[in-house]
């Protein structure tokens, strides 16, 4: 939605521009020329992800560092982004929008001595959450300030709460144009908005985080035509209607809160051009009064944030239901038509074919049915249609063969059925097709259409044979080259670099993954795309050697599982995305990755790479999201530095010779999830500081030389570990009692409804296309290590196994509702097993064997409904063996090494006590407590008969005497002991 404001913008209110777009003769002054070189010295030049993401792809814009062109000595009237009066020379002009700047912005800058100023605009730029200064209320003469997606936070409420005292709306009489979207002001009264100068004509407060009534009079304002709310979902407008004598023609309220009465005085607007109305949740049918707009060119209701959704994949609708009514026909002037998203059902109407100046036509996502509207001449200006993911069927209408203007046609995931003809329109760039009923042979027009960069016609009845020289007719024009941006050939069967790849020189994207191409990487292949390829996947191919990386602006390069040897290239610096994981490359990793300072997805796991670790990983603050170096050969020490502001996510060092330490500078990592540096020899005591990472969900430890207690000596009662999900600190020498204090504080897996997800694995958004990629991990689950190569986010496992852990279990382990797997196998634990493992009805396996639990395996086990992997082998529990449910399942593997067990599955019987009749043997009137059974006739079967029913007699008497019960358990002790030493002695050399 950001390039719909630059284009409105552009369109709508050229007088933004036009005015300061003239450049002096005459040199500027002196002071005004040194403010400005001290205003750039007290910045940093970094190339930042979201000024390439936000100007470069979103907006439009060119990013570039501007202030490079100033130089000391020059006339600053020449320096980019500087314009000055055609008279006089004064700077009256600064725009550094997109311009890389990265810093804290100094409260006393320089800037303030340029007193002519007009235009300020500093937007998209790092000013790595300063304060706003409150000196900006002496540009008196400012009638155009722009602080948009500044990074501007922390003390931004505070500042703007005392706008009137600090001059920075009262002072500013003469501005005309006021641009602050996503300005964190969460904390200030809306009200404070009411100040603004009579003057104002353009408000933009886009994703400010405002909350409350906003003010009325701001709609009352004579002179403001641009007015921009939308993001603010606690910002209430229920108490407003607007009037007539409005004068606004761009108006963004998505997610913002209002009432019918609102929305039915929209059609005041007679001068409206731009309406954007998405996501409003009490927002229904379309309300007659929009279509009552009879200027209004732009009108979108729809999933409102975009970029939101490629980060989250969390899709909100705004609940537009019924039918598409047929007075939106009466909107003659409409250009742009987004209704995208929502539950519009019916039919299309035929009215909508009186929009024939529509360049932009989407109703995707909803439930539309039967055919779309046909006639020869509809939609001649039409660029972009999007009818995708509805119920829509029949053939193709004629019109779509040839619309003169069409560039992008998205008919995917309907009904369509027929034949495809011939397109005639020369226009064509994009073609999606997919998920359809479609039949017949391709037409050959495709291959002739020149523009075309894109075609998906996957998932429907088309039949025939394509051969790859068919592309080749592409290049019968003139130039003999070829404008195909992307190709998709994953899963082909191809066996070689396909030859018609020489003639792309401006490919974009190639993806030629699952293959079965083998041997050297061709060296005709550098030359494919050298200026333009962005994106190129040739991962699962058997490929042995890959030397360079050629193309200067490739951003993601897959090369992961094939065979390749030798040397890490070194991966360019526009490089986002870099994954060579299960390779055999070898050697050190150089230094000068760092060099790729937008680097945020780095995997390198499963290969034979040694040496240190670079240590200025630990310095890609600004980018580096995901390092996986899993099982290769690093050894030395984990980098001891992380830098402030550090973005890492996930850091998986599994599998290497590391000695550790890990330093507390981790912390900096505030968004860590995963941290993974299991199977090294770190010799360390537990970590207790990891506990105060707030997003920290996986922590694997296992397999190292660490040990010491897991008692936790601080009295704050901040939780440690709140999120946690996946806890392994198996096969280590941990000792004392099981850490109490942790497990009341996994709040995550007592009750994961208030933590919430979107998304089915754990895994970060990457790259410029916001591709999903997975943590991975390797875990003992149900007795069987298993390398998952995604992590459900569901999964809640605690393994302490293997470690020297004593005393009991203790009961609060009952509070982990969520929890699925619990392993405390191998330890030193007794006590009796606690009932309050009943409560745990998630849990899938539980494994408590080679321990010293004693007592009977309690029956609220056999509750547990999913249950179906169980191990309390080699402990001292007797008794029956619970009876039923998942029960019924388990072997007798499950309970060997505990004599004192009896019932299904082992072969030894219960003695079931009945209620007796009276004893004929009493003392002193007194019944017995003692039955009479067979084990005490075989105690004296080998002592012969006589002497053992003597012994039998008197235990009948008088109970069990001491003597005898502490010879058979001591006896049953010894061995239990030395088979229980010798299973730990074996597990301890083959260390998982």
């Amino acid at each position: 939605m950001a390039s719909y404001l630059f284009l409105c913008l552009f369109l709508f209110f050229p007088h933004l521009y036009a005015s300061f777009s003239s450049s002096g003769s005459h040199s500027c002054s002196h002071p005004e020329a040194a403010s400005l070189i001290q205003f750039k010295n007290s910045f940093s030049i970094t190339q930042t992800w979201f000024a390439t993401l936000y100007c470069d792809e979103i907006a439009g814009l060119k990013s570039y560092p501007k202030t490079n062109s100033w130089k000391e000595g020059t006339d600053c009237c020449s320096w980019d982004g500087v314009t000055c009066h055609h008279l006089n020379a004064h700077v009256i002009a600064l725009d550094l929008s997109c311009s890389w700047l990265y810093g804290n912005f100094p409260s006393n800058t320089t800037l303030f001595l340029l007193p002519h100023l007009q235009k300020l605009n500093l937007a998209y730029n790092d000013f790595n959450h300063s304060k706003i200064p409150s000196e900006f209320g002496r540009f008196e003469s400012l009638v155009y300030l722009n602080l948009s997606r500044t990074w501007f936070v922390g003390e931004v409420p505070s500042q703007v709460s005392h706008l009137s005292k600090l001059g920075l709306v009262q002072n500013l009489t003469e501005v005309r144009h006021l641009f602050l979207d996503e300005i964190n002001m969460s904390s200030i009264n809306p009200h404070v908005f009411t100040n603004l100068s009579s003057s104002l004509r353009s408000l933009s407060l886009a994703g400010c985080d405002l909350q409350g009534k906003f003010p009325k009079n701001i709609f009352d304002l004579p002179n403001l035509n641009f007015l921009n709310l939308g993001g603010n979902q606690n910002l209430n407008l229920d108490h407003l209607k607007f009037n007539r004598s409005s004068n606004l023609e761009y108006l963004d309220l998505k997610w913002v809160s209002f009432s019918t009465e609102f929305i039915d005085s929209v059609d005041n607007l007679k001068a409206l051009k731009y309406l954007d109305l998405s996501g409003n949740s009490f927002f229904q049918g379309l309300s007659v009064s929009i279509t009552n707009l009879s200027s209004l060119e732009y009108l979108i209701i729809r999933d409102a944030n975009l970029l939101q959704d490629c980060l989250t994949r969390h899709l909100s609708h705004s609940n537009l239901s019924g039918p598409v009514p047929r007075s939106l026909g009466n909107l003659l002037q409409l250009t742009h038509l987004d209704l995208s998203m929502n539950q519009l059902s019916g039919q299309i109407p035929l009215s909508i074919l009186n929009l024939t100046q529509l360049e932009y036509l989407g109703i995707a996502g909803n439930s539309l049915e039967g055919s779309i509207p046909d006639e020869v001449t509809t939609f001649p200006n039409l660029i972009h249609l999007d009818l995708s993911e509805n119920l829509l069927n029949g053939t193709l209408p004629s019109w779509l063969y040839t619309a003169p203007s069409l560039k992008q046609i998205y008919l995917s995931q309907n009904q369509f059925s027929g034949h495809i003809k011939e397109f005639q329109s020369k226009s064509l760039e994009l073609i999606d097709l997919r998920n359809n009923k479609l039949q017949g042979p391709l037409p050959s027009s495709i291959f002739k259409l020149l523009n075309l960069t894109h075609l998906f016609l996957s998932s429907n009845n088309l039949s025939g044979v394509i051969e790859f020289s068919m592309f080749l007719s592409l290049t019968s024009n003139a130039t003999s080259t070829v404008n195909l941006t992307s190709l998709l050939l994953s899963s082909c069967n191809l066996s070689e670099f396909p030859q018609f790849l020489k003639g792309l020189k401006s490919l974009e994207s190639l993806d030629l993954s699952y293959n079965r191409i083998e041997g050297k990487f061709p060296q005709w292949m550098q030359e494919v795309g050298n200026d333009s390829l962005t994106y190129f996947n040739v991962s699962h191919n058997s490929l042995t050697e890959f030397e360079q990386i050629p193309w200067k602006n490739i951003a993601v390069l897959d090369l992961s599982s094939n065979l390749i040897r030798g040397n890490l290239p070194i991966p360019v610096s526009t490089i986002n995305v870099f994954l060579i994981s299960n390779n055999s490359f070898n050697g050190e990793v150089s230094s000068l990755i760092c060099n790729a300072i937008s680097l945020q997805i780095l995997d390198l796991s499963h290969n034979n790479l040694s040496g240190i670790i670079p240590q200025c990983f630990g310095n890609l603050s600004n980018s580096l999201e995901f390092l996986n170096l899993k099982k290769n050969k690093f050894y030395g020490t984990i980098p001891p530095t992380f830098a402030k502001g550090c973005y890492l996510s996930n850091l998986n060092l599994n599998g290497n010779l590391l000695e550790g330490p890990l330093t507390p500078s981790i912390l900096n990592c505030q968004g860590l999830e995963v941290l993974d540096l299991g199977n090294n020899k770190i010799n360390d005591t537990f970590p207790h500081w990891l506990g105060s990472l707030p997003q920290l969900q996986v922590l694997v430890l296992k397999s190292n030389h660490m040990h010491g207690s897991l008692c936790v000596n601080s009295s704050k009662s901040s939780p440690f570990f709140s999120k946690i999900q996946i806890f392994d600190l198996s096969s280590n020498y941990f000792s004392g009692p099981l850490p109490v204090r942790y497990i009341n504080s996994f709040k995550a897996i007592i009750n994961r409804e208030k933590i919430g997800s979107t998304v089915s694995y754990m895994g970060v958004y990457g790259g410029r296309d916001s591709s999903f990629y997975t943590y991975s991990i390797g875990i003992v689950m149900k007795g069987q290590y298993m390398e998952l190569v995604k992590i459900f986010t569901m999964w809640m496992i605690i393994d302490l196994s293997n470690n020297q852990f004593e005393g009991e279990i203790p009961k609060v382990i009952g509070k982990l509702n969520l929890l699925k797997g619990l392993n405390l196998s191998q330890n030193n634990l007794n006590g009796g097993i606690p009932t309050s493992i009943g409560n745990l009805t998630s849990l899938e396996w539980l494994d408590l064997s080679s321990n010293r639990f004693s007592g009977t395996i309690p029956n609220r086990l056999a509750d547990l409904p999913f249950l179906s992997s169980l191990n309390v082998s080699e402990n001292q529990l007797h008794g029956q063996i619970p009876q039923g449910k998942q029960f019924n399942t388990f072997g007798n593997d499950s309970y060997e090494g505990n004599k004192g067990l009896c019932g299904f599955p082992v072969s030894k019987g219960c003695n079931i006590i009945e209620p007796a009749a009276p004893n004929v043997l009493e003392k002193d009137g007194s019944k017995s407590n003692i039955a009479f059974g067979w084990k005490v006739v075989l105690i004296g079967y080998g002592c012969g008969v006589v002497l053992g029913m003597s012994v039998g007699y008197v235990v009948f008497r008088t109970g069990k005497p001491k003597w005898l019960v502490n010879l058979v358990e001591n006896q049953h002790e010894k061995r239990r002991r030395r088979k229980s030493k010798e299973v730990n002695h074996g597990n301890r050399r083959r260390r998982i």
